[in-house]
């Protein structure tokens, strides 16, 4: 995580922050590939993922969103154009007039999308920010001939095959779920239940908030966040893993995301964020 995390680093330094995002939190970059979002299963490309001026995202919907409801973009929470939210600290409902990059499968510019409110954003057990757009999915697909991705509702599964798409970057990592951390924690941060990549994905700043996808089905299970650079322990931009006997492992050049099923059972009719649904665990305000 840079600036907030890796979000604001340059290239070099880049390398020395954690978050992956270039103005926000952690990220990594790798060489380029082939994905973002996948159209068909085993067909993972950059439809639907987006570009933000210093991380990645994509547009996500859930199984019962309605082509008519107002789209999602998903990133992290590190990425808020407003800054890091605190330990603890939950945003909703918050204006925000931020634009998006949407790609094509190609990886080229289709369309700037805009946002009109943080639906949800946090650093707390997660790390992801939730925009609501000023486009409908309908409005989207019409315009642009791209769908959404779509949030997967089961935790996702060790050993399965992933694709990290980059929107920022325009690059993919393939690679596996090595395993699940118990607790990750960064400076101020901690995250639970968090995906450890296998080293192939080598992400780097500016990958803060991609999709993190399973090509067997084409949904998202993750939201790219953060790697330890440096062999630090539990610092800013150097992740630590913490397990239930609260025994601490630190894994340098290891990269993380968190996972996202938990999102679709607090997303209400109209894509509302609620927080009070049954079976929302996200943190609350």
């Amino acid at each position: 995580m840079t600036s907030p995390l890796i979000g604001a680093l340059t290239a070099g330094a880049l390398a020395a922050a954690g978050l992956l995002g270039t103005t926000a939190a952690p990220a990594h970059a790798a060489p380029p590939a082939a994905s973002a979002h996948a159209v068909t299963p085993h067909a993972v490309t950059f439809a639907g993922t987006v570009a933000l001026s210093d991380c990645s995202g994509s547009v996500i919907r859930t199984a019962t969103s309605a082509d008519t409801d107002p789209a999602l973009v998903m990133t992290n929470g590190h990425c808020l154009e407003t800054g890091m939210p605190g330990a603890g600290e939950v945003i909703t409902d918050q204006p925000s007039s931020r634009s998006f990059t949407l790609l094509n499968a190609s990886g080229g510019a289709a369309g700037t999308l805009r946002a009109t409110k943080v639906s949800y954003a946090t650093m707390t057990d997660t790390d992801i920010t939730l925009y609501q757009l000023s486009s409908t999915y309908a409005q989207i697909r019409q315009r642009y001939h791209i769908e959404a991705l779509t949030l997967s509702s089961a935790h996702p599964v060790q050993g399965e095959a992933i694709e990290v798409v980059s929107g920022y970057w325009k690059r993919t990592y393939s690679c596996a779920v090595d395993g699940f951390v118990y607790r990750l924690r960064e400076g101020d941060w901690t995250w639970k239940d968090s995906v450890r990549y296998t080293p192939s994905c080598d992400t780097i700043g500016g990958t803060s908030g991609s999709p993190v996808v399973d090509p067997a089905t084409g949904q998202v299970v993750a939201v790219n966040n953060t790697g330890n650079e440096d062999g630090e322990q539990c610092t800013v931009d150097n992740p630590c893993e913490v397990d239930s006997g609260g025994n601490v492992t630190v894994h340098q050049g290891t990269n993380y995301a968190e996972e996202t099923y938990e999102i679709a059972a607090c997303v209400a009719a109209g894509n509302r964020i609620d927080l009070t649904l049954p079976g929302c665990t996200l943190p609350r305000p």
